[in-house]
């Protein structure tokens, strides 16, 4: 058997790119950009908007606020509890499959604030309550709490109680929260009430690991762990293996991909491209080197507060972070580089900034680009 080729650091990054709709706007309408995306991580209420404008062409945001406010597509907890914006029968197909994760998380945070309690009737308490319509974390917890003591529970802690409801109950953010210029308070609905649909079956661990590579690959187990939460897939990829491509990268890790997908040239030129706060690609890899060639952490990127900056990819490659300050009608797009930029490489980034800013802030009276000293 001959060995596995060896995939460059460059080719990984621009099958990356080609894969995330990154190389090239696609033409492809939102829904189904979703759905090859297998999603877009969607915590923050808009900053993902800037995700589809940065990988589809002519994109207008309005269209993809009316398919959340239809319940088209939908803002649910899935891939490592976090909230991502998926079409609706992902969602309910991938939030099931997730469960163990959910599950995992809500024990590392809040088990010994539960200890005692049953599941089921917790579950069954959360359904009870979330059927007088969408509520807040806050009220969930505080009907809950109250239900509890009522229920022999004793004193709980609201905010465990409303936690554990969203794990065992799968919850959509409902709108107007994440749409288009519209506000509104994060509150949650199940997502068999909100879509008037019982949960399917779940997608199987092949279909989900084949939906990654499809999005991501080629990829590792543990990229594929990382982006999911799940644990245990090595054994699930084996069985696929007779079905995948197999490399090895630079530094001899197993890489998996689908026979058939994309891997442009290691040369294919890449144009600059601004990733939002919680990207995909930051989140879905076990090792960031495809994209990531200096400590991010040196540049600023500590998430102290919870919030990093978007990255600014040159060439494909993290070359610097990103922010958009909108105060009353102006928008200032600061862009602090990690090295020093050429001419050409910073009328480029120029360029994308402005035309980044004109998307996101379209009322500003005055916009303006600040491209500061290299932070390196």
């Amino acid at each position: 058997m001959s060995e596995p080729a060896v995939l460059g650091r460059r080719s990984l990054n621009r099958a990356t790119l080609e894969r995330q709709l990154l190389l090239r706007r696609s033409a492809m309408p939102p829904e189904q950009a979703l759905s090859h995306l297998v999603g877009l991580q969607a915590q923050t209420p808009h900053t993902w908007y800037t995700g589809l404008w940065a990988r589809l062409a002519d994109y207008a945001p309005e269209p993809t606020s009316e398919l959340l406010g239809s319940g088209a597509i939908v803002r649910i907890p899935v891939m490592r509890s976090t909230i991502h914006l998926l079409t609706a029968d992902d969602a309910v197909r991938l939030r099931p499959l997730m469960e163990p994760v959910h599950e995992r998380m809500f024990r590392s945070a809040f088990g010994r604030r539960v200890a005692g309690l049953d599941a089921a009737e917790v579950e069954k308490a959360a359904r009870a309550v979330l059927q007088e319509g969408p509520l807040t974390f806050s009220e969930l917890g505080a009907r809950l709490a109250a239900h509890g003591r009522s229920a022999g529970w004793g004193e709980r802690d609201p905010q465990a109680l409303a936690q554990w409801g969203r794990t065992l109950v799968p919850l959509v953010q409902v709108p107007p929260r994440g749409q288009w210029g519209r506000s509104g308070q994060a509150a949650h609905a199940p997502a068999e009430a909100w879509l008037g649909r019982p949960l399917p079956e779940p997608f199987s661990l092949e279909h989900l690991v084949l939906r990654y590579l499809a999005a991501f690959g080629p990829a590792s187990v543990l990229d594929v762990q990382k982006w999911c939460g799940l644990t245990r897939l090595g054994e699930v990829v084996d069985e696929l293996r007779p079905r995948l491509r197999v490399f090895r990268s630079e530094d001899g890790r197993e890489l998996f991909d689908l026979p058939d997908a994309p891997r442009p040239d290691a040369e294919t030129p890449a144009p600059v491209r601004f990733l939002y706060d919680f990207d995909n690609l930051r989140w879905s890899y076990a090792d960031l080197d495809r994209l990531v060639t200096v400590d991010l952490r040196e540049h600023g990127f500590t998430a102290a507060n919870g919030l990093d900056p978007g990255l600014v990819l040159l060439d494909g490659f993290a070359a610097g972070g990103w922010r958009i300050n909108v105060r009353r009608r102006t928008a200032v797009l600061h862009v602090r580089p990690f090295r020093r930029l050429s001419g050409a490489d910073e009328a480029a980034v120029r360029a994308e900034a402005e035309a980044l800013l004109e998307f996101y802030a379209p009322a500003a009276a005055e916009r303006a680009v600040e491209l500061g000293p290299p932070t390196g």
